[in-house]
């Protein structure tokens, strides 16, 4: 993606793989744009590990330490000490977000186009993060216990935590709309600023004939577009990691609640 954007945001290319059906199209630049990510991340994420040495740690691979080092200490304070298993979902799901917002800094064109500005990928995301909590809620509290965290309150008496019943069943469903969006809101609006603020500036530099208009419009959109990819970039790719992990503690409410939680936790660590 340019600079300036010469097409309106939204607008996906696709890849129809069943003539006649809508359920099989497939947006090019999205599948193109995140598998490029997917390969810096493996790229950098091997290039580390190839690097791993003992003693002081070269510049990445401190940056990586701490970076596991935080969400080791967040996973074990949010969740348990046996989750280990959501250390390398958390992080490595965080990284990848980070990298497909950052490269859209670099004057990329059609069909290269920020992975994230497609629902299509943060919903995709969402699902595979909520289907595993999920998991893993059935795995800690097993089947009873399940379907015991869809009552609480848990102080409450019996009736009014049936009444919380389908409030509880919502907020579960939510869970990945609200995961998607917040990403994907976040890096579409900043394509479309990019897109309005591109069109504002060539078309003030047209009426009033000057290039030093265009020249700084231009710096000002290199300006704001570094803020949003990586200020916003960050901090959006943060809070998906973060969300996570908070789900993976959220499944294992009702543990202390009900009778099974001491065995529940020895079958967990077992």
């Amino acid at each position: 993606m340019t600079v300036l954007l010469d097409e309106t945001p939204g607008t996906h290319p696709t890849i129809n793989l069943c003539s006649g059906s809508s359920f099989c199209m497939l947006n090019r630049d999205t599948l193109l744009s995140s598998a490029i990510a997917m390969l810096i991340t493996l790229v950098i994420g091997l290039a580390v590990a190839y690097r791993l040495r003992t003693g002081p740690p070269g510049k990445l691979q401190m940056v990586f330490e701490l970076l596991l080092s935080y969400v080791r200490n967040m996973v074990r304070d949010t969740v348990a000490e046996d989750a280990a298993f959501i250390v390398p979902i958390a992080a490595t799901i965080g990284f990848f977000i980070l990298v497909a917002n950052w490269i859209d800094f670099f004057p990329l064109q059609q069909p290269v186009e920020p992975a994230n500005a497609d629902l299509n990928l943060t919903a995709a995301m969402a699902l595979v993060v909520i289907l595993v909590v999920q998991w893993y809620s059935v795995h800690v509290l097993g089947w009873r216990g399940y379907l015991h965290r869809f009552t609480k309150p848990f102080e409450m008496n019996l009736f009014v935590r049936t009444v919380f019943v389908p409030l509880n069943v919502i907020e579960e469903l939510v869970k990945p709309v609200t995961l998607s969006l917040r990403l994907f809101g976040n890096i579409f609006a900043g394509v479309v600023m990019v897109f309005l603020l591109g069109q504002l500036f060539a078309t003030g530099s047209a009426l009033l004939s000057h290039a030093a208009f265009g020249t700084f419009g231009l710096i000002l959109l290199v300006v704001w577009k570094a803020f949003d990819v990586f200020f916003v970039g960050s901090i959006q790719a943060f809070i998906f990691m973060l969300l996570t992990i908070i789900y993976f503690g959220m499944a294992r409410e009702g543990l202390e609640e009900e009778g099974h939680g001491k065995a529940a936790v020895a079958h967990a660590e077992a």
